[in-house]
């Protein structure tokens, strides 16, 4: 095992990738920019170094920087966390020129799975079923809306290096499709230096399904089953839960082991996500995409299963085998995570930067068990450069009400001051009649906004 670790990241993430990491007696050194220097998550690491200003672009995201500060403080891997780097196919080769194990996928896996058609010739290759579209990129918006017309109307227009929604158009008709060719193009080119686009057939109210897979360099492939995802906005997750109330447990075994194996048929080290977006009106998983890193939603499938994932990333990237075999995992009960931002989701989700004067969960409440994963303390700055999320709230039940039930009962007990949060948004959720039922999609996030009375 590495004797130091840096961690190429920052808050929440930083502070998980150090917890496993000292429990499996690994040093951790951590780069912050000049914002973050006295922010109480830096406290959770061995040593930290500073690594520019406040603006991401010159710290958090420059290269160079992170793999020399690497390198001077004797570490010998690099984890990157989510976001930020951590599909980054250019920094995980050069911390390899540099002699520094990148904790995650070869660069080369990192390229293919990023672009969004190559994936999904990847995927299809192993038997994953594609959703209806276009079998490779398009030349042109004629192309476009050709087979627009044989596939039938909504369809996405798609950005191939998309993410976060960008680079991404509905369109119901051929007008709002040449317009959205045009735009999704554009955005993409600016956010991502690639404009080029597939299209795919609009699935309507679809759920979105993922499988957490994880991968060893000896041609080990397992999955710990799936996790919902659907309740987001802007196709941002908001609300996940495990395992997923749309699947039985013969689709849930399949989808499982085609994920698993499509992972081992890549060489795929670490941990992954393949994700899959179901048709409520075929019941057919298709795929979307694959995601090479941590996901932020990873504990809930650790409640779950009892596996820590980070864990098993750190051991396969020092060259060890997995830990466990597929028939060593097991799910049991159920589990179901809230992000806490600081956003104010009854002014339009509007950030809410400040000083957060109070900061607390309980966790002896409810039916079940309690879990909060935060960077942050009273007296914390929430800085307007960074991601907004404060904390995950994860909860445990032997079943899905007594988890929601647990959820309910610490966010309802919750002392967050200083800023806005959505907590209001995830207690709303949790009381809809479609969320509790399970009958929720991607098409509205369930109870928001709440429903006024006119009388009143």
């Amino acid at each position: 095992m590495f004797r130091r670790l840096f961690i190429a990241n920052r808050g929440e993430v930083a502070v998980r990738v150090a917890r496993t990491a000292r429990a499996l007696g690994i040093e951790t050194v951590g780069g912050a920019s000049a914002a973050d220097l006295d922010a109480s998550w830096t406290r959770q690491l061995d040593e930290v170094v500073c690594l520019g200003p406040a603006a991401s672009s010159q710290s958090y995201l420059d290269l160079e920087a992170l793999v020399q500060a690497a390198r001077q403080t004797g570490c010998a891997a690099v984890h990157p966390g989510w976001g930020f780097l951590a599909e980054n196919a250019r920094f995980a080769a050069l911390c390899e020129q540099h002699g520094l194990t990148f904790v995650g996928p070869s660069p080369s896996i990192i390229e293919r799975m990023g672009l969004k058609w190559p994936s999904k010739a990847a995927a299809r290759a192993s038997g994953l079923p594609l959703i209806p579209g276009s079998e490779g990129l398009l030349q042109s918006v004629d192309e476009a809306v050709e087979l627009a017309r044989e596939i039938g109307w909504p369809v996405m227009v798609k950005a191939d290096a998309g993410g976060g929604g960008r680079g991404m158009r509905r369109c119901v008709d051929e007008e709002s499709l040449r317009t959205g060719y045009a735009q999704a193009s554009a955005e993409a080119q600016a956010a991502f230096g690639n404009g080029a686009l597939y299209l795919e057939r609009c699935i309507e109210g679809g759920r979105h399904v993922e499988v957490q897979v994880l991968g060893d360099r000896w041609g080990n492939a397992v999955h710990l089953f799936e996790r919902e995802c659907s309740i987001q906005r802007n196709h941002q997750k908001l609300i996940e839960e495990s395992p997923s109330p749309a699947l039985d447990a013969e689709t849930r075994a399949r989808v499982g082991a085609q994920a698993a194996e499509a992972a081992r048929a890549l060489g795929y080290c670490g941990a992954g996500t393949v994700e899959f977006l179901l048709d409520p009106t075929t019941g057919t998983l298709h795929f979307m995409e694959m995601n090479t890193r941590l996901q932020v939603e990873h504990p809930i499938t650790e409640e779950t299963t009892g596996v820590d994932v980070v864990a098993e990333q750190l051991r396969v990237a020092a060259g060890a085998r997995l830990s466990l075999r597929q028939e060593d995992v097991a799910a049991k009960g159920h589990a179901v995570e809230c992000r806490i931002n600081a956003e104010d989701p009854a002014d339009g989700f509007r950030p809410t930067p400040g000083v957060v004067t109070a900061f607390e969960f309980p966790t002896n409440v409810g039916p079940g068990r309690v879990r909060v994963d935060s960077h942050v303390a009273a007296g914390d700055r929430v800085s307007p450069h960074y991601d907004s999320l404060l904390a995950k709230v994860i909860t445990w039940g032997a079943t899905r009400d007594e988890a929601l039930d647990t959820m309910a009962a610490c966010l309802e007990g919750a002392s967050v001051e200083g800023v806005a949060t959505t907590i209001p948004l995830h207690l709303a959720v949790l009381a809809s009649p479609a969320f509790r039922s399970g009958t929720y999609s991607t098409a509205e996030i369930p109870g928001w906004p709440p429903v006024t009375d006119a009388a009143s």
